[in-house]
């Protein structure tokens, strides 16, 4: 019994280390929702992609080297690869939020109001995004999962759970952004390097040769440190636009 608690208790945790990037996603692509049904957004977006993530967690564990067996093969000189499904789910998951983040990044430079007003046109849009992006980030802790335990019920309480965790979550970080515009820039940069690790761990594992050098997974360890980087700067600068200001007040 307690052992089943202590695994219970390592995929819970493991969901939160795993979904921080989906936390932010969620959290920023719910701001396209009109303002009085972003919450709801969230979470039926989230609720939604619970249940996929449960019948996905059955599939993968029924079906898990259909997944790994490629489907796509590609020896050439300049280009090869092993392509297989999960593989090209990652790839594509990665080369969207690249896009997304670099989309949204540039509204904000150019500042179009417009396009503020026609990202909160669809509400189903929306809530079609999260639980298609939130699958994608769900096939890495599925499988980490498996790796901890081939119980399904504990794999499966622990995803439901992780899930409610999430939806209490994603409430509060995006209260947070709400109140801190500013951060939804650092959010917006934190996504595109998600979106850098994703493309390099989908290139791994579909085995991505270009002019012969390997892709290699951005390691986790690279990718925390690049944000608490990107943190650390945007704490600082915005320090420093303070005193900048008091100084300005008191001249």
């Amino acid at each position: 019994m307690i052992g089943i608690i202590g695994t219970l208790v390592m995929l819970i945790a493991l969901q939160i280390v795993l979904g921080f990037d989906n936390l932010l996603y969620i959290a920023l692509e719910s701001k396209k929702a009109p303002i009085e049904k972003q919450e709801f957004v969230r979470k039926i977006g989230i609720t939604i992609a619970i249940i996929l993530r449960l019948a996905l967690l059955f599939i993968l564990v029924n079906l898990v080297e259909k997944f790994k067996n490629p489907f796509l093969i590609s020896e050439s000189k300049f280009v090869s690869f092993e392509m297989n499904l999960h593989s090209l789910i990652i790839l594509f998951g990665g080369g969207f939020i690249l896009y997304t983040s670099i989309k949204e990044i540039w509204h904000m430079i150019i500042f179009n109001d417009n396009h503020e007003e026609k990202t909160k046109a669809s509400t189903n849009r929306v809530i079609f995004m999260i639980v298609l992006m939130n699958l994608v980030f769900s096939f890495d802790s599925i499988l980490s999962a498996m790796a901890l335990t081939d119980n399904f019920m504990i794999m499966a309480i622990s995803i439901i759970l992780g899930g409610v965790l999430m939806i209490l979550a994603a409430n509060k970080v995006s209260e947070f952004l709400q109140k801190n515009r500013k951060y939804e820039v650092l959010g917006l940069f934190i996504l595109f390097v998600v979106g850098v690790m994703l493309l390099s761990e989908g290139g791994e594992k579909a085995d991505l040769k270009i002019l012969e050098n390997s892709i290699h997974a951005m390691n986790k360890a690279t990718f925390y440190f690049i944000i608490s980087i990107l943190a650390f700067v945007d704490i600082v600068q915005s320090k420093y636009q303070k005193n900048l200001i008091k100084k300005n007040k008191l001249q």
